[in-house]
């Protein structure tokens, strides 16, 4: 059977996160995919978190009940899933939507792990003030396969110290200006 996958159009596994879906940046979720879940899932459950934070895991991103037909997740999840027929819990900066990778200033290179849980079961009985914790301990019995993305993100000084500017002015290309013929 081929293996659980997942995997977003806007990095490869082990590589950058783009800027735009950093917290210090655009802060909008990346696009998400998967294929060949196991035969009997009936919902997913996605948790972003960052082991490399100074602390404990931090997580960032905390959805459930995602309907076992689904394959994607769209880029820029609206806050709160809006009308889409899922839930998001509470994150490590208290907020039930996405916050992307916001790593310590100057703490180096962390890995964002996008783990996302196939379940044998349609929907999980928490309340929209679950925590990562609390859905893990919820579906664990549940889980039928785990599949993860890995991206990885690091602040520069620029962009501690000037934030979305510095990013910016990083990810611009200079070309040259045309001139205009005299006459």
């Amino acid at each position: 059977m081929p293996h659980f996958l997942i995997w977003s159009d806007a990095f490869a596994n082990g590589e950058p996160i783009p800027a735009r879906h950093a917290r210090d940046g655009g802060n909008i979720s990346p696009p998400l995919a998967w294929e060949n879940p196991p035969e009997h899932t009936r919902s997913f459950a996605l948790v972003l978190e960052d082991p490399d934070a100074p602390f404990t895991v931090f997580r960032h991103w905390v959805v459930y009940d995602i309907p076992g037909d689904w394959r994607a997740l769209p880029e820029g999840l609206p806050d709160g899933a809006g009308a889409v027929p899922l839930r998001e819990g509470v994150n490590s900066f208290g907020d039930n939507h996405y916050d992307g990778p916001m790593p310590p200033p100057l703490h180096g290179l962390h890995h964002y792990h996008f783990r996302l849980f196939a379940l044998g079961i349609e929907r999980l009985s928490l309340s929209p003030d679950a925590s990562a914790d609390r859905l893990m301990r919820a579906a664990a019995r549940h889980v039928l396969a785990e599949t993860q993305l890995i991206g990885t993100y690091k602040r520069t000084l620029a962009t501690t110290l000037f934030g979305n500017k510095a990013r910016n002015a990083e990810a611009e290309t200079t070309e040259p200006v045309p001139q205009q013929e005299r006459v």
